[in-house]
């Protein structure tokens, strides 16, 4: 990209952010984990979420990036030596390349502190030190273990409360000091001591000072992002304005992001030097709801003018367009909501309800659609997707008010 690039219109903005997020690019014919781990590595985090109604979320990016792939895959690269993501709290709690530990440790400070966790998680790390370090002592001892695992032992009188004992093990696990080694199928993290997970070159680095970790993952935001305005920018990994401000400055100052302005957005916008501009973007992909392409909603309007909310913890009676809702992306544009659930004892990918944009529905919208439903299906293991006439006839989007 050129460095006097000045300003860019919607349509550019768009192409440089699908680009920047890997999408429009022929896909693998076999997804090794060397590729999945540098796709990874280039969206910078990938959120993590509990809700198995389709697949767990984390493992939705990479399957609208580059196809059906192996979910073991991202499963080894996590929870197998040797380690090349881990599970810590970046945008929410996320899998993030093992590089960046360092990067974070300044949050895991300040979460020995008191600071930027949740309230009970730090009252715990504040006023009952001896079962924070009793918890430890125990994983110390006895080896890997979930949270659940204490219950067993509470009735000793040794605990404080199977809540107050959960919070500690969370406490351990913002500070830094255990880090999650697996995952069971209940979706339970199970946690060892870090010294024992991290690998020696990083666990005996030294820390680096605040500014310049946050200095570098905004750089990661920036280039995870292609284009984005400050709070874009900041958002990525959580970070405050006081932290944020003064960093991206400094990057612009080095020449690593670039000032313009985009054609319809009242902020400025920042660049990163290597984005691309490609001429067109081919794109189809169903999105999870916490894919780093729209888990900012601002960002997804701003970009796209897609208004999008998870209606999860919406009363069903209250609900628009669905309980897991996931957008379609169709070339340049966010087309329509599609409310999915893989009934696995049917062996059927059910579609509840398929909701276009106004204007966006069509024969070959609803064909891309519906082949790529049938993707879906088969990379989960479904033997047909199903849904009724009435689920197509609801063609035109009601969007709720912000």
């Amino acid at each position: 990209m050129h460095r006097r690039l000045e300003s860019l219109s919607a349509a550019q903005a768009r192409r440089i952010a699908l680009a920047a997020q890997g999408f429009g690019g022929a896909g693998p014919e076999l997804v090794t984990a060397r590729r999945l781990l540098n796709l990874v590595r280039g969206l910078g985090a990938v959120q993590i979420d509990s809700v198995s109604v389709l697949v767990r979320s984390q493992f939705l990016p990479a399957f609208s990036r580059l196809g059906p792939y192996d979910r073991g895959l991202l499963e080894r690269l996590a929870y197998r030596r040797p380690r090349r993501l881990f599970e810590y709290w970046a945008h929410e709690a996320s899998l993030v390349p093992i590089e960046t530990y360092p990067l974070l440790r300044w949050r895991m400070r300040r979460a020995r502190d008191g600071r930027g966790t949740w309230s009970n998680v730090a009252r715990v790390g504040r006023e009952r030190a001896d079962l924070v370090e009793s918890v430890r002592a125990t994983i110390e001892r006895r080896g890997p273990m979930s949270a659940s695992e204490f219950e067993d032992t509470k009735s000793t009188g040794s605990w404080w409360g199977w809540n107050e004992t959960k919070r500690a093990v969370e406490y351990l696990f913002w500070s830094g000091r255990l880090m999650a080694v697996t995952r069971r199928s209940s979706f339970e993290r199970v946690y060892d001591l870090t010294e024992r997970v991290l690998p020696a070159r990083l666990a005996n680095a030294a820390e680096l000072p605040e500014h310049d970790a946050h200095r570098e993952l905004l750089a990661i935001a920036s280039r995870a992002f292609g284009v984005a305005t400050e709070a874009d920018l900041r958002d990525y990994f959580r970070l405050a304005t006081a932290d944020a401000r003064p960093r991206i400055a400094e990057l612009v100052e080095a020449g690593r992001l670039l000032p313009a302005t985009v054609e319809g957005w009242k902020q400025k916008a920042y660049v990163h030097p290597e984005a691309r501009v490609p001429r067109r973007i081919d794109a189809s992909a169903l999105l999870s709801p916490f894919d780093s392409l729209v888990w900012n909603r601002v960002r997804t309007k701003r970009l796209f003018d897609f208004h999008y909310r998870i209606e999860i913890y919406t009363p069903a009676h209250k609900r628009i367009h669905g309980y897991y809702v996931l957008p379609y992306l169709l070339g340049e544009a966010l087309i329509a909501r599609v409310d999915l659930k893989a009934d696995r004892h049917a062996s059927a990918l059910l579609v509840h309800a398929v909701h276009f944009e106004p204007g966006a529905d069509g024969p070959e919208a609803r064909a891309r659609l519906r082949g790529d439903l049938a993707r879906m299906a088969a990379w989960l293991g479904l033997e047909r997707v199903r849904s009724d006439q009435a689920v197509w006839a609801c063609a035109t989007s009601k969007i709720a008010s912000a």
